[in-house]
């Protein structure tokens, strides 16, 4: 038997345990094993037992209270958002709203806030993917020294539904099927497409659903919006409409269908690995953070209603001004604790902020502290670190309930109370100057069960979105709605959406019908006739960012005899642009290269694909091309890199392996020479001209 290594100092000689090793009889108190309670743990290796053969005896609660402990290790997973990663950061005003809102978060400039964001798929569970088509979670809380502020929002600014008591129908319809349980994270079934041909107000949002917004390239390339209006309350409770914003420095992208699909298979992870590994590498992300402003004589005068959470108000309308800036520089120490307990709020707002009447907002008020409670077990959920007010005390005269962890004095847990006149602790009071106030606004309706005549335009804006994209992008969104469509088994959900479709744009409907290969059917009635607004290019992705390749990701395909100075040349030329290199090898354990020397690998071929980076290079020797020729990794690494657009740089001594892959030459496909300028040139956006050359769009 060998003597197990104590890993704390030892104090007395080593004496043999009950299950034959050899144990120290002491450690240092700071690394020595205990309960949750602090009892020290003398065996960790073998449950109490009647005898070494007998059975286990119910007296043993360090046992009871490890499995027990064990048992409750997960907790119930959102209902919706369950696949989320995060990361900490900061939050830093450039530009004061003082004359629009009292809220110190939104008028001390210079001050920088800690934040903690969270980034989400919907429809899926915890143990999905990363990169289905879907909408994704963009929640920030704010540690401010008011009080919390969760800024609880998406990558899209409109959402599918008008009011909050359609959430539950929504939800059941894109969730997997009742009576099957499938598909998992996916929108493309009977009931969701059921739902939506049966609600047009959700067309809106389906258009942005079906474009490049719903399979984004990464986390930190993706804009974010806080969805519903909120108001502004000045010091002089003087209320302004606010719409906010989160733009990203990296601009915003997206993959192809077939290209986030592939990646699903290749890297479930891909998404959460690539914001982690950028923290960790010190490319922090970063986002602008803006606001639109609007009176409630400009809101009245819009040609549509802004409590209307189907809609957006363009930026041509009302610019998005910019106040400040969010940088994550820190990943969780611990997922669970962390990323998987934190619980986000509508309700969390500093005074200065106030919610409008918008339907949607008034159910999520109610909706994300209930969830809350179910799922984290307990009304104390606020005392959970990643939950817990930072910034400020925070104090009142609730008490008790379960997961306590606070020790409160005194007598007093009611208010008023007149304890202090006797010396005792009376606890906190309200403070009617500083507190939270809400709008002050006339309320004498009658109780209806009804929505505002001003909600009836379903059509509109999902026209002025549909129209304001590039063809790229229509083409994209058309066949996105093909391929959906296509997975309807219902003949008459499929004709009811194209019915809707026909109030939207009639090109766009028959390309869909099209694709479909069925007869297009009439125009449904809409409840009020479309409109048609002038287009917002501020709504497309395609040209709205330069084109860069900072915080992009370059792979290097390389093979044993490869030229050394070519691979070192790509590699410097990359990362001058603020790209990162991996290089993939056939092998893990790397390449021998021509020079002779040893270049070690990032990754194995048939683990890593093309698909996950936004550019590749393929450095051969003649002889490690010829052997990969019958590699079909290899051949899906060159031909998956042409048929989702990318650049594809490559020596002389791979063309083989391209002309095997059906790789085409064209602007985007370069032989590389010693600086690889022509090669970073091209590979700082997609090689859109070559789309209709690879794929049939609708």
């Amino acid at each position: 038997m060998t003597a197990r290594k104590s890993s704390g100092t030892a104090k007395s000689v080593a004496k043999t345990g009950q299950g034959g090793e050899l144990h120290q009889s002491a450690s240092a108190p700071e690394s020595r094993l205990t309960t949750n309670h602090g009892v020290p743990v003398s065996d960790n290796q073998n449950s109490l037992k009647a005898g070494r053969r007998g059975p286990t005896l119910l007296e043993d609660f360090v046992l009871r209270e490890k499995i027990q402990h064990f048992d409750h290790e997960r907790i119930p997973e959102r209902i919706v958002h369950a696949r989320g990663s995060a990361a900490h950061g900061f939050f830093e005003l450039t530009d004061t709203l003082a004359e629009f809102s009292r809220a110190r978060i939104l008028t001390e400039v210079g001050v920088k806030t800690e934040v903690f964001t969270r980034f989400s798929t919907v429809a899926g569970g915890a143990g999905s993917v990363d990169t289905p088509r879907d909408v994704r979670g963009f929640a920030v809380k704010f540690y401010t020294r008011e009080g919390n502020w969760d800024l609880v929002g998406n990558n899209i600014p409109v959402f599918f539904i008008q009011d909050a008591i359609k959430f539950p129908d929504l939800i059941h319809a894109v969730k997997m099927e009742a009576d099957r349980g499938y598909p998992q994270a996916a929108s493309a079934h009977d009931t969701f497409w059921d739902f939506i041909g049966l609600m047009p107000e959700a067309t809106h949002m389906i258009m942005w659903a079906m474009s490049d917004r719903g399979i984004p390239r990464s986390l930190r390339m993706i804009e974010g919006f806080g969805v519903n209006t909120f108001r502004l309350l000045n010091d002089k409770d003087e209320p302004t409409f606010v719409k906010f914003h989160w733009r990203p420095k990296l601009g915003t992208q997206s993959t192809c269908w077939d290209e986030a699909v592939k990646i699903a298979g290749a890297d479930p992870d891909y998404h959460r690995r690539d914001l982690h590994e950028a923290i960790a590498a010190g490319d922090f992300p970063e986002w602008e953070f803006g606001v639109q402003l609007i009176s409630q004589d400009e809101a009245d005068a819009l040609p549509f209603d802004i409590l209307d959470a189907t809609k957006l108000i363009p930026e041509e309308m009302v610019p998005i001004r910019i106040i400040g800036r969010m940088v994550l520089n820190r990943n969780p120490d611990n997922f669970f604790a962390e990323t998987e307990q934190a619980a986000f709020l509508p309700t969390n707002m500093p005074p200065g902020i106030d919610v409008s009447e918008d339907p949607l907002l008034q159910g999520r008020l109610f909706s994300y502290q209930d969830t809350q409670l179910s799922r984290l077990g307990t009304v104390n959920f606020h005392q959970i670190p990643i939950n817990r007010a930072k910034g400020c005390p925070f104090q009142n005269l609730q008490r008790d309930g379960q997961m306590q962890t606070q020790v409160f004095a005194g007598r007093a847990n009611y208010e008023p109370n007149s304890l202090a006149e006797a010396g005792e602790v009376g606890g906190p009071r309200e403070d009617p100057a500083g507190g939270f106030r809400s709008v002050a606004l006339p309320m004498q309706e009658t109780k209806v069960r009804l929505r505002a005549d001003s909600f009836a335009d379903h059509f509109s804006q999902a026209r002025l979105f549909y129209r304001s994209q590039t063809a790229i992008e229509q083409a994209h969104l058309a066949s996105a709605i093909v391929f959906e469509l296509s997975k309807v088994t219902l003949e008459h959900v499929r004709d009811r959406v194209l019915a809707n479709l026909g109030n939207v744009d009639a090109d766009l409907a028959q390309r869909v019908a099209d694709g479909l290969n069925v007869a297009l059917p009439k125009p449904s009635t809409p409840a009020v006739k479309p409109r048609d607004m002038e287009v917002s290019q501020a709504l497309r992705i395609v040209g709205k960012y330069p084109e860069t390749l900072v915080g992009r990701a370059v792979g290097i395909l390389v093979s044993d005899g490869a030229d050394g100075v070519l691979v070192d040349a790509v590699r410097a030329a990359v990362e001058a642009e603020g790209a990162v290199v991996k290089i993939v090898a056939p092998k893990i354990g790397g390449v021998t290269l021509k020079n002779g020397k040893r270049l070690k690998a990032d990754g194995q071929l048939a683990g890593t694909p093309s698909v996950i980076f936004d550019a590749v290079a393929l450095v051969l020797s003649k002889d490690g091309c010829t052997s990969l020729l019958t590699e079909g990794a290899a051949i899906d690494f060159a031909r998956d890199a042409f048929g989702h657009l990318k650049a594809i740089g490559f020596s002389a001594e791979a063309k083989p392996l391209l002309d095997k892959a059906g790789v085409e030459p064209d602007a985007g496909i370069v032989e590389l020479d010693k600086d690889a300028d022509t090669f970073i040139a091209v590979a700082r956006t997609r090689q859109w001209d070559r789309e209709r050359k690879v794929r049939m769009l609708a």
